[in-house]
């Protein structure tokens, strides 16, 4: 079947209801769907004979996917009409794309994206929405709503009640979620463009957070003064802090989800959090300490918390004279299979150095080498010696909770050399 057969279906369809329809047009049409968006032919035919029905005020000429779907329900490669509520907007990376962000209703949440050249109606935040014919796709390994040139956009005049299903962390999977959740680790930014990164963990389990800083510019141009006001930038989550985090972004990397929550509304709670732990334990040896271990210093400006360079500037708060010591260890942990990166905060190194803060400014301030002699006196300390390792493995780095020196059993060393040794000959 060619689009030539196709479009003269349509035609002839069309005409036998009193319509003159433009046969170019309809090829168009064919062509954009079948060639650019993947749709298969038979799916695109419904889709163009119903989008003409309703053009030209037919009845009884073919069909459209007008049968109201779940959004919990819409899985990829389907031509869907769904009610939903915008609990989300994002800022556009591309100038072909006029408005992405996220739609809920009470099954569930997915990301849409609206195509500039459709030239559909921009929504609001807060508002709800029937939009009927539009395509689903695979974004990032879940399902997104693409809103072309034959969707058609309603506003409904409506405002019901959302109460987004908690998910717990171990079944969180790509696409949009919705946590109840502790922060349990506060991280140091690695990018200029984050406000906060950390980990958040609930009774099942653990999962790495993001926060981008955002302009907070308020709502789009041309909104109605009516709306929801939407979020503005957003603020950071407190340690050991419990919160409600409602349509969060989830995504995958290297294997692992992490959960952005730029698109999310978050709320704190007074009660607790248990935290499960996905503990990862490896033994091995120390075989790198790296820089930057030992004593280091902090930015204390509220909520950055970065390592200043030696000269105590912050690459965001520039110089910072009435810094805070802190103590780490970053390393590399070899089991003989895998060599791991490893990262100790300051309560498991001063366990594992036998050197407490305090002690470590001390000798820093007294000393000729400065903090390079806490550096050295680290790395002599580690460096070769054989320890069991538990925390959270992320981004390729074991967060360490606990290290324990493996003791030396003279016995043991004793039987390994005799199997060595084998037989006399």
């Amino acid at each position: 079947m060619n689009l030539s057969e196709v479009t003269e279906r349509i035609s002839r369809k069309l005409e036998a209801k009193g319509a003159q329809p433009d046969r170019q047009k309809i090829e168009s049409r064919l062509h954009r769907l079948v060639e650019e968006f993947g749709v298969n032919i038979a799916e695109a035919e419904r889709t163009v004979t119903g989008d003409l029905a309703r053009e030209y005020n037919l009845t009884g000429v073919g069909s459209t996917s007008t049968e109201l779907r779940p959004i919990s329900e819409i899985v990829p490669g389907e031509w869907v009409t769904i009610e939903g509520k915008i609990v989300a907007l994002t800022p556009s990376l591309s100038p072909s794309i006029a408005q992405t962000g996220i739609i809920a209703d009470s099954s569930g949440a997915m990301r849409f994206v609206t195509w500039t050249r459709a030239n559909a109606p921009a929504m609001e935040y807060g508002r709800w929405y029937r939009i009927e014919s539009a395509v689903v796709d695979e974004y990032k390994g879940a399902p997104n709503l693409k809103i072309h040139s034959g969707t058609t956009i309603s506003r409904m005049e409506k405002d019901v009640p959302l109460l987004p299903s908690i998910t717990p962390i171990t079944e969180l999977k790509s696409g949009v979620g919705s946590v109840r959740a502790k922060v349990i680790q506060d991280w140091e930014v690695s990018h200029d463009r984050m406000l906060q990164t950390g980990l958040l963990g609930d009774e099942s389990g653990t999962i790495k957070f993001v926060i981008w800083k955002e302009d907070g510019d308020g709502p789009s141009q041309g909104a109605d003064p009516a709306a929801p006001e939407e979020p503005l930038g957003k603020e950071k989550l407190s340690l050991d802090t419990v919160y409600n985090i409602f349509y969060a972004t989830i995504d995958e990397y290297n294997g692992r989800l992490s959960l952005s929550l730029n698109t999310a509304m978050y709320i704190s709670d007074e009660g607790d959090i248990e935290v499960g732990r996905n503990e990862t334990e490896i033994q091995g040896a120390l075989v790198h300490v790296a820089p930057g271990s030992g004593l280091i210093k902090r930015c204390p400006v509220e909520g950055c918390n970065r390592t200043l360079s030696r000269q105590n500037y912050c690459p965001v708060h520039e110089i910072q004279p009435n810094f805070r010591y802190d103590l780490r260890l970053k390393a590399v942990l070899d089991d003989g299979i895998r060599a791991r990166n490893v990262l100790m905060q300051r309560d498991v190194v001063e366990k594992l150095v036998g050197i407490t803060l305090d002690e470590a400014i001390g000798i820093a301030e007294s000393n000729p080498l400065g903090m390079d002699e806490i550096f050295y006196r680290v790395r002599n300390a580690v460096l070769g010696r054989y320890y069991t390792c538990s925390g959270g493995e992320f981004a390729g780095r074991l967060l360490v909770d606990s290290c324990t020196p493996i003791t030396f059993e003279p016995a043991e060393l004793a039987a390994l050399l005799n199997r060595a040794g084998g037989e006399p000959a």
